[in-house]
C-alpha cells in the first residue's frame, strides 16, 4: 500500500514538473527568406543556412527559399554557403515573437570551390569606400532619429552640419553633393523640412528634419563616400542608396509606434499566397503636430509633417520580381510674431510659414534570362515643392517688408541594365539611365509701407528643363582566386546647356591572405550645379527681360577619387577599416568679379547673385580608420576617426578653406543588452552610448557697421576665415524589449545631447538687438518612443 501511494505521488510530481516545464517554454520564431545569385538574381537551390547560436541548419529549395522553425528569440547570427560562392555571415538578426524575420540573402560568386571551414566575411560585395546600414541599426543606434542618414555619422570622413538635420558633409564635401537614390534611381530631396537648420531658412537640396520614408519600409541602406562604380553618377560627394524591404508574404503583421518624432502605423501581409505577392504600408504622423493641433508650440512654432508610403511585391515564375512603390508627404513649419512687448529677437517680429511638398513613386522589374543574364529596368517619378512666405507685421521701428520664396523640382527615371556572367572568372554590366529634370524657381519682394499686388517685385523667376542621358558600363575580371580587377565608364550629359563628361572609373581588390584585402580604387565623377547657380542672373528691372549676366551655360563641376585602403577581418563579427583618399576638384563654378573669392563648393541653400566662371578648384585629402564588432555576444562597438583638409581655389589662384573644413572627426558609439527569458516571456535590456567629438566647421566674419546701416547681415567677404570651436556631444538610448507569444514590445528613451554642450553653429546679424548673434546647435533632447509588432 506504501509503495503505491509512493509510485502514485511521484508520477503526480512528474506531471506538475512536465507542466511547468511546458509553460516555461522558450519562445520561438520562424526564420526564413531566400538565397540568390548577387550577380544574376537567380535562386540557389541547395545553400547550406546555418543558424551559429543553436548549432541547427537547413537548405534552400529549388526556389532558393529556407525556413528555420522554432528559433529561439533574441540576436542570432546565420552563416550562409554554397558551392562556388563565396559564404557569408549575416550578423545581428534579431528575432523577436510578434513578427516573422524574412531575410533576402545575395550570394557573391566567387571562383574558388569554397568549404564551410572558409573563413568569411560580412560584405555582400567588394565596393570600395561602402557600408551598409540595416532597419535593425537604424532602431538601435543612438540619436538617430530612425533616419541612415543621421545613423551615418556614425562613420569615419562624415559629419553633421546640423544637429537638427540630416544634412551631412561626406569627405569635406558640401552637403549639397549627396545624392539621395530610391530601388537604384536618384530621386529630389526626399526629407520634410528642408530648410532646418539653414542661416538663411531656405531649402536645402539633399538634407532636412525627417527623412519622409519611415524606417518600417527600409531594407538595407547601402552608403557610399567616394571613388564610385560606374553605376552611380552624377555626384562628387556621398550616395544615400535606400532600398524597401517586401512586406511578409505568408502571414499579415503590423507595427505600432509612438514618439517624439511621430505615430506610426504600419501594415503587410500577402496578397496572394499562392502565387508569393505581398504589401507593405506605412502612415506617419508627426507628434508635433498632433501637440499643434491642441494648441502647444516649441518655441513659438508650429511643427507639423506626415507621410504615406508603400510597396507592393510580385515575383514571378521564372525567378523575376515586379515591384510597384510610392511615398508621399508634406510637412509645415509656421511662426507667428509676437507682441511688441514680448520681442526679444529679430525673429519675433516675422511672420514665417514654410511648406513642404514631397512624392515619389514607380516601379521596377528583375528578370533572370538564362543562367547567366539578369535584366533590370526602373520607370521613377519624384517631385517636390517649398515655399517660404515672411513677413513683417506694421513696427514703426522697421520698415514693412514682405518675402516669397517658391521652389520645385521634378525628375522623371528610365533606366534598364544587363549584367552578364561570361564565366566564372569575368562578367560584365551595363546600363543606362534617361532623366528629364525640371526645377523652377521665383523669389518676390515688398519694400512698402503698404503691401499690394502691385507693391511686390519679382526678383527673379526662372525655369530649366533638359534631359539626362547617362550610359554606364562596367567589366569584372578575376584573374586569380584572391584578386579582382573592375573597370568601366559613365558617361554624364545635360542636355539643357550641352554639358558632358566621359569618366573612366577602376578599382582593384587583392586577398594578400584571408580576411586581409590591400583595395585601390580610381574615379572621374561629375556633378551639375544646384538650380540656384544655374538660374542666378541680375536682371534690369527697368528693362524687361534684359539680362546683366546668365550662369545658364555652367558646366558640370568634377573631380577626380583616389582612394588606397587595408582591410582586417578579425573574425566572423568584426573587421578593421582604414582608407587614405585624394579627391581634386576642377571646372568648380566661382565668380567672375574683381576680388571676389565666391566658390560654390560652399554653397548650402542661398542664392547667388553674381556671374560665374567653370574656373576654380578644390581639394579634399584624409586618412580614415574605422573599427567595427556587429551586436554578437551581448555587446557592439562602432569606432571611427579622420583626418581631412578641405580647400577651395577661387580665381586668383590663392588656396583656401572651405566651409566644412573641421580638419577632423572620431566617433565611439557602443551597446550591451542583457536579455532574460522565463514562463513564455522574454525581455531585453539594453543600453546604448554615443560620443563625438569633432573639429568645427567654418564662418564669415561679420562686417558690423554694413550689417547696422541695412539692417541685415553682411559679410566682410567671401572667405570662411573663422574657425569655430571644437564639436562635442554625447547621446546614450536605453531600451526595454519584451516578447509575448504573439507580440514584442520595445519602449526607448533616446536622451540626445546628454550634457547640453552648447555647439556653435554660425553668427548673423540681429537687426532687433543691433548686434551679432551666436547661433548654438540644438541642446538636450528627449525623446520617447514605444513600438508594439504583433
Amino acid at each position: 500500500m506504501t509503495t503505491s501511494i509512493f509510485s502514485r505521488t511521484l508520477s503526480f510530481l512528474l506531471l506538475c514538473l512536465l507542466a511547468l516545464a511546458g509553460r516555461a517554454q522558450t519562445l520561438t520564431q520562424t526564420l526564413r527568406g531566400t538565397v540568390t545569385d548577387a550577380s544574376q538574381g537567380r535562386p540557389l537551390a541547395g545553400a547550406s543556412v546555418q543558424l551559429l547560436n543553436a548549432n541547427t541548419g537547413t537548405i534552400t529549395d529549388e526556389q532558393g527559399r529556407f525556413r528555420l522553425t522554432n528559433v529561439p528569440v533574441g540576436r542570432q547570427q546565420l552563416s550562409v554557403s554554397f558551392v562556388g560562392y563565396e559564404p557569408m555571415i549575416i550578423n545581428e538578426v534579431l528575432v523577436e515573437s510578434g513578427k516573422e524575420q524574412v531575410l533576402d540573402i545575395q550570394l557573391q560568386p566567387g571562383v574558388q570551390q569554397l568549404g564551410e571551414a572558409t573563413a568569411i566575411g560580412t560584405r555582400t560585395d567588394r565596393t570600395i569606400s561602402a557600408e551598409y546600414i540595416t532597419t535593425e541599426q537604424v532602431l538601435r543606434f543612438p540619436a538617430s532619429y530612425l533616419d541612415p542618414a543621421r545613423l551615418a555619422t556614425a562613420y569615419a570622413g562624415v559629419v553633421n552640419a546640423y544637429d537638427g538635420t540630416n544634412n551631412i558633409s561626406v569627405r569635406g564635401n558640401s552637403p549639397n553633393s549627396l545624392i539621395w537614390r530610391l530601388e537604384g534611381v536618384e530621386i529630389v530631396n526626399p526629407n520634410h523640412q528642408s530648410n532646418a537648420g539653414t542661416i538663411g531658412d531656405r531649402p536645402t537640396a539633399a538634407g532636412g528634419g525627417v527623412n519622409m520614408l519611415s524606417a518600417q519600409l527600409l531594407g538595407t541602406t547601402r552608403f557610399l563616400t567616394g571613388a564610385f562604380t560606374p553605376e552611380y553618377g552624377n555626384t562628387v560627394g556621398g550616395v544615400m542608396d535606400m532600398s524597401l524591404r517586401p512586406g511578409n508574404n505568408e502571414r499579415h503583421e503590423f507595427i505600432a509606434q509612438a514618439g517624439l518624432i511621430g505615430l506610426d502605423l504600419a501594415g503587410e501581409g500577402p496578397i496572394s499566397k499562392q502565387k508569393g505577392s505581398s504589401y507593405l504600408v506605412n502612415y506617419r504622423y508627426s507628434f508635433t503636430g498632433l501637440l499643434g493641433a491642441m494648441g502647444i508650440s516649441f518655441g513659438g512654432e508650429d511643427i507639423r509633417f506626415q507621410d504615406l508610403s508603400f510597396n507592393l511585391t510580385f515575383p514571378n515564375r521564372k525567378g523575376g520580381r515586379l515591384t510597384v512603390f510610392g511615398v508621399a508627404g508634406n510637412s509645415s513649419n509656421d511662426f507667428v510674431a509676437k507682441a511688441t512687448e514680448e520681442q526679444e529677437e529679430d525673429k519675433d517680429r516675422n511672420n514665417i510659414s514654410f511648406t513642404t511638398r514631397m512624392a515619389a513613386g514607380g516601379l521596377t522589374l528583375t528578370q533572370p534570362l538564362g543562367t547567366r543574364l539578369l535584366w533590370k529596368t526602373a520607370l521613377v517619378l519624384s517631385a517636390n515643392n517649398s515655399s517660404r512666405e515672411q513677413s513683417f507685421p506694421g513696427d514703426t521701428r522697421f520698415r514693412a517688408n514682405y518675402e516669397n520664396d517658391d521652389q520645385n523640382g521634378t525628375r522623371y527615371t528610365l533606366t534598364t541594365s544587363l549584367n552578364y556572367r561570361i564565366n566564372g572568372r569575368n562578367s560584365v554590366k551595363a546600363g543606362i539611365y534617361v532623366t528629364r529634370a525640371e526645377n523652377s524657381l521665383g523669389l518676390w519682394r515688398a519694400d512698402r509701407p503698404m503691401l499690394t499686388s502691385s507693391s511686390i517685385t519679382p526678383l527673379f523667376t526662372s525655369s530649366l528643363a533638359g534631359w539626362m542621358i547617362q550610359p554606364y558600363v562596367n567589366y569584372q575580371w578575376l584573374p586569380a582566386d584572391n584578386l579582382t580587377i573592375n573597370a568601366g565608364l559613365f558617361y554624364n550629359s545635360f542636355t539643357y546647356n550641352k554639358s558632358q563628361s566621359l569618366e573612366p572609373r577602376a578599382s582593384v581588390r587583392w586577398e594578400l591572405l584571408p580576411g586581409k584585402a590591400v583595395t585601390l580604387a580610381y574615379g572621374l565623377h561629375s556633378q551639375q550645379q544646384l538650380p540656384q547657380v544655374y538660374l542666378s542672373n541680375n536682371r534690369k528691372l527697368t528693362t524687361p527681360g534684359s539680362l546683366l549676366y546668365d550662369n545658364q551655360s555652367l558646366g558640370f563641376t568634377k573631380a577626380h577619387h583616389l582612394v588606397l585602403g587595408y582591410t582586417h577581418q578579425f573574425g566572423p563579427d568584426s573587421y578593421g577599416k582604414i582608407e587614405a583618399y585624394s579627391q581634386m576638384l576642377f571646372d568648380v563654378p566661382v565668380s567672375q568679379l574683381p576680388g571676389r573669392t565666391f566658390s560654390a563648393l560652399n554653397v548650402m541653400e542661398a542664392y547667388v547673385n553674381e556671374p560665374l566662371v567653370n574656373a576654380g578648384k578644390g581639394r579634399n585629402r584624409g586618412i580614415e580608420l574605422t573599427f567595427q564588432k556587429y551586436l554578437a555576444k551581448t555587446y557592439y562597438l562602432l569606432a571611427s576617426g579622420s583626418v581631412y583638409d578641405s580647400q577651395y581655389q577661387a580665381t586668383d589662384g590663392v588656396w583656401r578653406d572651405t566651409r566644412f573644413n573641421g580638419k577632423f572627426t572620431s566617433n565611439l558609439t557602443a551597446g550591451k543588452e542583457w536579455t532574460r527569458s522565463r514562463e513564455n516571456r522574454s525581455r531585453i535590456w539594453g543600453l546604448n552610448g554615443r560620443l563625438t567629438y569633432a573639429g568645427g566647421f567654418r564662418d564669415r566674419t561679420i562686417d558690423l557697421t554694413a550689417s547696422r546701416q541695412l539692417s541685415t547681415t553682411v559679410y566682410t567677404s567671401d572667405d570662411f576665415n573663422v574657425q569655430l570651436p571644437a564639436y562635442f556631444r554625447t547621446d546614450v538610448r536605453i531600451y526595454w524589449k519584451k516578447s509575448k507569444t504573439r507580440y514584442s514590445r520595445t519602449l526607448s528613451l533616446d536622451l540626445q545631447n546628454l550634457t547640453g554642450a552648447q555647439n556653435a553653429a554660425y553668427s548673423y546679424f540681429d537687426a532687433y538687438q543691433g548686434k551679432v548673434v551666436k547661433k548654438y546647435q540644438l541642446s538636450l533632447i528627449p525623446i520617447l518612443n514605444y513600438r508594439w509588432e504583433f
